[in-house]
């Protein structure tokens, strides 16, 4: 827990509560996890909700003036709040049930600065809306993020559900002689994509869905590759955002034209 006492910044309030999330997950690790059915083969875990709550406690504590909207409790808070956070706290439930690392946690204040905690690398991606940097688990370790797509490794969301088909698949793209010319598919199945893409670890994530600037899911990694200076548009080439379709967050520019040439959109970069 936090001391309220202490003014932090934004940011760092987020880095808190992400880490708080993170120290959950990674103690429940390898449990056999109690699971709350939400219907369409979706689930949380014990863990999730154990999470959730550990990243509220901290915002409660700092920012009690603020809204929370969290995945498993939905919005909590000052009804009028001017200030909303959105909490994932655990991206990659099926992944982490199974006995899988990949998983992420991200908190982001909506519009503002965001954290995405890796659980088990003990890194934590931050953005204050100009910069973008990664603490690692040493104390005091902390470096500028820097896209790069040498890796040409494109993680492709395929959960369901599917908005934009049958004029977009996820799994047709992958197939795309464009795309097996130029880039090697990967699936984390977890948000935790889009930070490596803004730490070069990855070229590029694509995923569809609609306007994603508010999901609880997407909205801190969005903020975290928007920071990094990673090109970030739906997955027409239009800007996210009312109207939008999905999402595709490349490293620089010539991935993201080639990407959305392969998908079919007109290659603008909003």
């Amino acid at each position: 827990m936090i001391d309220a006492s202490v003014n932090l910044t934004d940011t760092e309030v987020a880095a808190a509560a992400a880490l708080a999330g993170a120290e959950v997950v990674r103690a429940r690790y390898g449990r056999l996890h109690s699971r709350i059915d939400k219907g369409a083969g979706d689930f949380a875990t014990d863990a999730d909700l154990a999470a959730e709550e550990a990243i509220l406690d901290v915002i409660r504590a700092a920012r009690p003036g603020d809204a929370v909207h969290g995945e498993e409790g939905g919005r909590q808070g000052v009804a009028d709040a001017e200030r909303e956070w959105l909490v994932d706290p655990l991206c990659g439930t099926l992944n982490y049930a199974t006995g899988s690392q990949l998983v992420a946690v991200n908190v982001v204040l909506r519009n503002g600065p965001a954290a995405v905690a890796d659980p088990f690398s003990g890194e934590v991606f931050l953005a204050d809306g100009e910069t973008a940097r990664v603490r690692s688990g040493v104390p005091g370790e902390e470096r500028p993020l820097a896209p790069t797509a040498d890796t040409r490794l494109v993680d492709v969301n395929l959960d369901p559900p599917f908005p934009s088909a049958p004029g977009f698949r996820a799994v047709d793209l992958l197939a795309h002689p464009g795309f097996v010319e130029n880039f090697r598919p990967r699936v984390v199945s977890s948000t935790l994509a889009l930070a490596w893409v803004a730490a070069g670890r990855r070229a590029a994530y694509v995923t569809d869905g609609g306007d994603l600037r508010g999901s609880v899911h997407f909205a801190a990694g969005i903020a975290l590759c928007r920071a990094a200076g990673c090109v970030v548009t739906g997955i027409d080439g239009g800007p996210v955002g009312p109207g939008g379709r999905g999402l595709v967050a490349a490293a620089d520019a010539g991935t993201h034209e080639l990407l959305v040439s392969i998908i079919g959109g007109r290659g603008r970069t909003g």
